[in-house]
């Protein structure tokens, strides 16, 4: 019998570091690894130091090395899936100019919308990017920080996306993928490279940028030597060039472009995000156009607010997260972060509809709700930008697959049967991301398909739970709180 092969799948998100350590053959799950990461700023502001993201990566790998009993000589590959659009500005040594801009960071607004303009609006940038610049993007803050702090600016000798420096961490290459480039904002995914014209609109020198990985290319490389000291793993672990989190979660998946996904996705995270795989380039200024991992395409919407900001709701009332009933008349919006769907990044939250007799629970069901409603109407909006009609009885059915931390939550879940009445499936072996990441990991060490990969390691034990009728009275009270929204309404509460 052949010893054991394992491969790290590593999820550095906003808020934390996972390291899952899977078995390369059977896609077992032997241990995931955790470590913080720590989040800064107030008025917008939301900043990282990526030095604490790579102390992250090394403690979960030695917590997921210990917890699976693992030996390190067994490992045979490793991969970064990464918060998406976080800029991350490097000086001539490799070391951060700055705290690196996180994507949920909502000061380039400003920014954006003259990026916008200057290229002759959303229809333009969504016709070479896939994705009209918000806040969010990587060259609205590559703008803010020239226009802000502009020494920072001049001082950047390498720009990287936050999986890209851990990837050079790791393999001492500077690389990324067609996906996580795909949110930057300067490359193009109607030809599938760096924007010539872009660059020369934000001043940024292409040289200053890692080299995209050809398409079905996993593997920049192997450990450095300083890189396999400081994870005790050897210098013969393959390193793949990653990706960004969404990517890897429809890797994880096992997500194709066989045509539209029967099963959009619907992760609820810090953000609340849909997504669908999908062979045709979506082009629609309310989607983020993005490419997926294996050549195909990954249309977005994201939200801000989502687990993060009704757990804030449930600690200012005091109650457990589950502690809740439906919201009743009250509506509140929970854009505690501003909104980015809508694009409303100077939005706060917003509550009407408050009676007498109104309680702490519906307040709170009507966070969950306002959450839940918003995230599906982005929904609707990506279906309709893949040629499908929401209200297509056919489409209304189709099972909506949830992932994310959310996924996990009674009331999360029983929210989006309410309120989407489409069945849903939530899959059984967790952590889609850092599996995605694994199965990246186990391409980059033996050339296989990371999708046909993934799908292989599948155990079959999603849940799936049935539709519940759905509650339109709630559906067409948010949805009309949100058409009459505007900038100074939300901006201004």
């Amino acid at each position: 019998m052949s010893p054991r092969t394992v491969v790290i799948g590593v999820d550095s998100s906003t808020q934390s570091t996972k390291a899952a350590f899977v078995d390369a053959e059977s896609g077992r799950l032997l241990a995931v690894g955790r470590a913080p990461h720590v989040v800064s700023g107030t008025a917008g502001a939301r900043e990282s130091d990526p030095e604490g993201w790579w102390q992250a990566l090394r403690d979960a790998v030695a917590a997921g090395l210990a917890e699976s009993g693992a030996s390190a000589s067994a490992v045979t590959g490793i991969a970064i899936a990464g918060q998406q659009h976080g800029l991350v500005a490097l000086d001539r040594s490799g070391r951060p100019v700055r705290p690196a801009m996180l994507w949920n960071d909502t000061r380039s607004a400003p920014q954006a919308a003259g990026l916008t303009e200057a290229l002759g609006g959303p229809d333009a940038w969504t016709a070479r990017t896939g994705s009209v610049p918000v806040a969010a993007v990587t060259a609205s803050k590559w703008r803010w920080l020239r226009e802000n702090e502009p020494d920072n600016a001049a001082a950047t000798a390498a720009v990287r996306l936050p999986h890209d420096f851990l990837t050079e961490r790791l393999a001492g290459t500077a690389a990324t993928d067609p996906g996580d480039a795909s949110g930057t904002g300067w490359y193009s995914t109607a030809t599938g490279a760096y924007d010539p014209e872009l660059l020369e609109l934000l001043g940024l020198d292409a040289a200053l940028l890692p080299e995209v990985a050809r398409t079905g290319a996993t593997r920049v490389g192997s450990l450095t030597a300083e890189a396999a000291e400081a994870l005790g793993l050897p210098t013969t672990t393959a390193v793949a060039v990653g990706t960004g989190d969404n990517m890897s979660a429809a890797v994880g998946l096992g997500l194709g472009g066989s045509g539209l996904l029967d099963h959009p996705v619907l992760s609820l995270g810090t953000s609340g995000t849909v997504f669908a795989a999908s062979r045709t380039r979506p082009a629609s200024p309310a989607l983020s156009g993005f490419a997926a991992a294996d050549g195909t395409y990954l249309p977005l919407a994201c939200t801000l607010n989502c687990t993060l900001a009704v757990d804030k709701v449930a600690a200012l009332l005091g109650l457990d997260r589950d502690d809740t009933s439906p919201g009743g008349e009250a509506v509140l919006l929970p854009y505690l972060d501003g909104e980015r769907t809508p694009d409303l990044p100077t939005a706060s939250g917003l509550l009407t509809g408050l009676r007498h007799d109104t309680t702490p629970q519906q307040l709170l069901g009507a966070a969950y709700e306002g959450a839940v409603v918003t995230v599906l109407r982005a929904l609707d909006e990506l279906l309709r930008a893949c040629g499908l009609d929401p209200a297509d009885p056919e489409v209304a059915a189709r099972p909506l697959r949830l992932i994310g931390g959310g996924a996990q939550g009674r009331t999360w879940v029983e929210t989006v049967r309410r309120l989407s009445g489409r069945p849903v499936i939530v899959p059984g072996g967790g952590e889609p991301v850092a599996m995605g990441a694994a199965a990246l990991a186990a391409a980059a060490a033996t050339g296989a398909d990371p999708v046909a990969a993934a799908t292989g390691w599948r155990t079959g034990d999603d849940a799936q739970l049935p539709p519940l009728e759905r509650d339109s009275a709630t559906w067409e009270r948010i949805g009309s709180v949100l058409d009459r929204a505007s900038g100074p309404l939300l901006g201004g509460f």
